[in-house]
């Protein structure tokens, strides 16, 4: 799809700005080459992959490399690769449905993912011509595995907090790296790894290190709970010798290779998350078809249908809010080399630039698939215990997406500071809207709704509960001042606050965008998970917006933020359980997840 954007898209701006459904992509914009694509993936994954999921689960020597291996034949591991270095050359749309279309894949998702994004990205982003020709097409078909070792035992979140180190030879040649390295995916079998150590102590920089280089070596296979079949071990350096032309970017910059790459991983992670989690719902349907209980199917049980229809809402939501991003991203990417930006700098730009919005993706996407998935067990009941059954799987899988790529926790935090931030640097006026919003809480409440146009309610509900965040953010900044990056619990309120906003706004352009289309007849389903989403979404915001101003504030001011908080968050009384039962009947008439 090719629109015209009448005004340049900017992140983080949608919390003050209302929103053009012309800066919207939605996956029924998808092009046919595009859904050839996805559907190559799914053909992949369910004839290559789960037929032996159970030997990639006992982690049988050379299965997982021989299946990136024919992934990499046919181009899946590629998609962002250029082709000059033996890439598809895709655009960052086409990337990301790569990813969710081989997130149904489990084990096998996240050693593709890996190899794919930080094992593969850094190099092609940060490389020097002569390390790009030398790794990257080999990378591209799957002939070399990549990896990236940045967690050590010590440093997780706090990634600059490596104690891993590095000094120059003697005779100037090497860089010898010592220290340690922990939970490193594809680290037991692959060839190429970036790993990041500090040179003389202090300059955080990234090396790309090589399979048999002398003073490397690795642990053995984790034992996890869940992703059994990906592998996972420590990387050992003890005088390794890595030639200082490995040195990957600049000296000293190593974190600005490990937080850019993380912003697309970022995004990618909720592609596969939202990949998988339309498995486990298709995994779902089908057996409360089949399941019976007094002798009906328990498809035609009101709480299953409530389960199934939820699981249905919360996907469907959360796949707007990704293809809304990731055409944000493609754009930005585009616009950058229209102006003489490097290929590198243009989509790690873009990334930057939505780095609020895929910090709160990943939340999202995470948290979706683990309500997914908790309740597919539920739905199987005692079999959704068995490891006969793909439910059980999926639930054990699901639950290391929260910690990958910066916990949950961390990216709530991030996703609110980086909105400061960029406030602060005067990038975004918050505090305008913000003083806006005070001024109308002091006025008299206007409750009408003279506004006929379609979809003027729902846009109605998504401006107030930009006001409720701009309200509660705003008092907590005037309130604590600089205290308030301390207060943890008021800044993950007001990220929660911002996640439902952000997908709910992304769920009414993508239904508003289908109904003008194929008019509203043809998206019935799709109002319906809307409406039901919308009604849910205010509710949450209610919470942790009355949970943020119980924090800071008291007296007069507690009692009127409250008062506005409800004026805020106020919404017209809605049959949510009929909605979802129309949203429950096409999921089981189609046996899948159908949108």
């Amino acid at each position: 799809m090719e629109t015209t954007i009448s005004e340049k898209v900017k992140g983080g701006e949608w919390v003050i700005k209302a929103a053009n459904p012309a800066d919207t992509f939605t996956p029924e914009d998808f092009s046919e080459e595009q859904l050839m694509i996805k559907d190559m993936c799914h053909q992949f994954i369910a004839s290559e992959v789960l037929p032996v999921m159970d030997r990639i689960d006992k982690a049988e020597p050379g299965l997982m490399p021989s299946l990136m291996e024919k992934a990499g034949e046919m181009g899946l591991l590629s998609a962002s690769v250029p082709e000059e270095l033996n890439g598809m050359g895709k655009d960052f749309i086409t990337s990301t449905l790569v990813s969710e279309a081989l997130g149904g894949g489990y084990s096998f998702s996240v050693a593709m993912s890996a190899h794919a994004g930080i094992g593969t990205l850094p190099i092609l982003y940060f490389g020097t011509e002569e390390q790009k020709k030398k790794y990257i097409p080999k990378l591209a078909t799957g002939e070399w595995k990549g990896s990236y070792g940045l967690t050590e035992p010590g440093s997780g979140s706090d990634a600059l907090g490596a104690k891993s180190t590095a000094k120059l030879s003697s005779d100037g040649k090497y860089y010898i790296l010592n220290g340690q390295k922990s939970w490193i995916t594809n680290g037991g079998f692959a060839d190429v790894y970036t790993v990041f150590a500090k040179i003389d102590g202090e300059k955080f920089t990234a090396f790309i290190l090589e399979r048999g280089m002398e003073g490397f070596t690795q642990g053995q296979e984790e034992h996890k709970m869940g992703i059994k079949g990906s592998s996972t071990v420590q990387l050992y350096f003890q005088d390794c010798k890595v030639p200082v032309e490995n040195v990957l970017g600049e000296i000293g910059k190593g974190e600005v290779i490990a937080f850019n790459i993380l912003n697309i991983g970022r995004l990618k992670l909720d592609a596969a998350t939202n990949g998988g989690a339309k498995s486990a719902l298709t995994e779902s349907i089908k057996y409360a078809k089949n399941r019976e209980q007094f002798n009906l199917p328990i498809a035609k049980f009101g709480a299953i249908k409530y389960k199934l229809a939820e699981m249905a809402i919360r996907i469907f939501a959360d796949e707007s809010a990704l293809y809304r991003t990731a055409y944000w991203i493609d754009k930005k990417e585009k616009e950058l080399l229209s102006e003489g930006k490097q290929f590198n700098e243009s989509l790690l730009g873009a990334a930057k630039e939505f780095a609020i919005e895929c910090a709160i993706l990943k939340v999202h996407g995470s948290e979706v698939l683990d309500y997914v998935v908790d309740e597919g067990v539920q739905i199987h009941g005692g079999n959704g215990f068995s490891d006969e059954y793909a439910i059980s799987r999926a639930y054990r899988d699901s639950r290391i997406n929260r910690i990958f790529e910066g916990t949950n926790e961390i990216n709530r935090l991030l996703s609110v500071d980086m909105i400061l931030k960029r406030a602060l640097k005067g990038e975004l006026d918050l505090m305008t809207p913000a003083m806006n919003v005070q001024k109308e809480l002091m006025s008299i409440p206007d409750f009408s709704s003279d506004d006929e146009t379609p979809f003027a309610k729902e846009y109605k509900t998504i401006a107030n509960m930009k006001k409720a965040i701009l309200m509660v953010a705003g008092a907590a900044v005037q309130k604590l001042m600089m205290t308030l990056s301390k207060e943890q619990e008021i800044l993950m309120n007001i990220a929660d606050m911002a996640i439902q906003t952000f997908v709910a706004e992304s769920m009414l352009l993508r239904v508003q965008r289908g109904v003008e289309k194929s008019g509203e007849e043809n998206n019935k389903v799709q109002m319906a998970m809307l409406h039901v989403f919308l009604n849910d979404a205010v509710d949450r915001i209610a919470k942790a917006g009355k949970e943020g101003i119980n924090s800071f504030a008291e007296g007069d001011e507690q009692r009127m933020m409250l008062l506005g908080l409800k004026r805020f968050t106020k919404m017209e009384p809605f049959n949510s359980k009929e909605a979802r039962r129309i949203v429950a009947a096409k999921l089981i008439e189609e046996e899948k997840y159908p949108f």
